[in-house]
């Protein structure tokens, strides 16, 4: 990524963040197709957000008092404002973009940067399993003899298994360019989101 692509994604993730930060306080959430049932997955990390933000929110008068320079207590305040407002905008794109189940795919989304969108008839079967993650970040891939699975987390875990009927590209810069055969991801009520997906899944097989 050259720096001139980099500043425009900085741009229009920072445009995104405050858009629903924005919709999040006065609660209108982005509009979804008829019929779309929508889940949650931000539930695991929300409590490490709020003690993120517990303590800056406690950090920017501690600073303002302790500074001796009226400079440096003002772009004290600025930044730590800024970062406080900023964190709570992040939190408000989990909240805004949900997976969804919709009439013609499942999809799964982690805030604005991710959107997987697979088709119900890629879809073989939906599974509730748990599973932790090995290190190496929230998004991994891995081969295991002709399966190649695509592990979406949150907080270091994945609660749902899609097995897909056949290999699907998913445009997520992890995979290469190269098809999966199975996803795994994350939804805080995976039990409802499984049952939402094989509500699709039956009409479509038949």
């Amino acid at each position: 990524m050259s720096v001139r692509q980099g500043l425009a994604f900085a741009g229009r993730y920072e445009a995104a963040l405050w858009a629903a930060l924005f919709r999040w306080i006065a609660r209108r959430p982005y509009p979804v197709e008829p019929g779309t049932a929508a889940f949650h997955y931000a539930g695991t990390v929300t409590p490490l957000f709020g003690v993120f933000i517990g303590l800056s929110a406690v950090e920017i008068p501690i600073l303002h008092l302790i500074l001796p320079w009226q400079t440096a207590r003002t772009i004290s305040l600025i930044i730590g404002a800024y970062g406080l407002v900023w964190m709570i905008g992040l939190l408000a794109t989990l909240r805004l973009y949900p997976h969804l189940a919709a009439p013609g795919a499942l999809v799964i989304r982690n805030s604005t940067t991710l959107r997987v969108e697979v088709p119900w008839d890629a879809v073989e079967s939906v599974q509730v399993r748990r599973r932790s993650m090995p290190p190496g970040g929230g998004v991994q891939v891995e081969e295991a003899g002709d399966a190649r699975i695509l592990s979406l987390g949150v907080g270091s875990q994945t609660s749902i298994d899609v097995q897909l009927s056949r290999p699907l590209t998913v445009g997520h810069k992890k995979t290469g360019g190269r098809p999966v055969t199975q996803i795994r991801f994350h939804a805080d009520d995976p039990e409802g989101l499984v049952a939402a997906a094989r509500a699709r899944l039956t009409p479509a097989l038949t």
